[in-house]
């Protein structure tokens, strides 16, 4: 099972280490930091579940750190729960209204007290069903969101893309390898995205299917989804045992008994723009990325490229 992973923003040394001793022992992933800017590039390449904030930090305030996550595509899902010395009435206003933060805790705390709020929190943000829960990526209704502001709006590219040949993978080598290739394509995907992208652009992940949506502008799209087939299919093979990586297919039983060559895994990309329109509702949207995606794939073995990522625009 996937931990929950918990974000400590706290510069006071031996409370980041009570932290996360604490909730490392009850089964969480905690990764901490001890000043703001250091916290921001943390979720924005790898989202936390949650984040602890304190307030008073060298390089800014907790309130900011919170703003600016409340403003990211990819962050303002984020469940907040400041963890401060700061409790005057004006400061707990704040943090709960302008920041929108699930709870406001005054220093000092009970660390037990402080583990039920989290889980609060945490099983708040899985009813709302808006993190997928191996790669934390936004999912459902905040894809569902991205969706109605590329309606709404001009000069944006939408990518859907997928892993083929996924589920032949976990067959041969199990759900938890799986999850790695999914963790690792999410991480990926944030990486590129925060190098060639724009702070306003979105990745998200849909709950079925091994499937990834992006949203930005065109040119920026351009380079991103170029830069992803490179970089999954330079470093897919890092997933795979020595033998399946040097023969480049990997051997499996398929329904009938009988045993046959499957390719390494690969990408494919389908692209639209606002060129591509006018899009008159959401499922029109993503049925039309959709299978411009299914059309890249379907090129891309037709050309042989049978382990290679494939990239097509409407």
């Amino acid at each position: 099972m996937t931990k929950e992973k918990i974000l400590v923003v706290e510069d006071a040394p031996d409370i980041s280490q009570l932290l996360k001793i604490y909730f490392t022992s009850q089964g969480y992933e905690v990764m901490t930091a001890g000043r703001g800017q250091q916290a921001l590039d943390m979720c924005r390449k790898t989202p936390p579940n949650l984040a602890l904030l304190d307030v008073n930090l060298p390089d800014m305030e907790g309130y900011d750190i919170g703003k600016i996550l409340r403003q990211g595509a990819r962050t303002r899902h984020i469940p907040i729960i400041f963890l401060t010395a700061r409790g005057e009435k004006q400061d707990r206003l704040k943090g709960l209204g302008e920041v929108q933060a699930e709870y406001y805790i005054v220093k000092p705390f009970d660390i037990e007290e402080v583990h039920t709020i989290v889980k609060v929190a945490l099983e708040r943000a899985r009813q709302r069903n808006l993190t997928h829960p191996v790669t934390n990526l936004p999912t459902a209704e905040l894809i569902t969101e991205q969706y109605r502001a590329l309606l709404n709006g001009s000069d944006w590219a939408l990518a859907m893309i997928q892993i083929n040949g996924l589920e032949t993978f976990m067959k041969a080598y199990g759900a938890v390898a799986g999850e790695e290739v999914l963790r690792f394509t999410a991480l990926l995907l944030n990486d590129i995205v925060n190098q060639h992208g724009r702070p306003e652009d979105f990745v998200g992940q849909p709950i079925v299917g091994p499937s990834f949506v992006v949203t930005s502008a065109p040119a920026p799209m351009e380079t991103i989804c170029e830069q992803l087939c490179r970089s999954f299919d330079s470093e897919i093979g890092k997933h795979y045992e020595y033998k399946d990586r040097l023969n480049g297919y990997i051997s499996v039983i398929d329904d009938t008994g009988e045993t046959r060559q499957a390719p390494l895994m690969s990408l494919s990309i389908g692209v639209l723009t606002s060129q591509d329109g006018p899009f008159y509702d959401i499922r029109e949207l993503s049925e039309a990325a959709e299978d411009v995606r299914q059309r890249a794939q379907i090129a891309g073995r037709d050309h042989g490229h049978r382990s290679h990522a494939s990239f097509g625009r409407a």
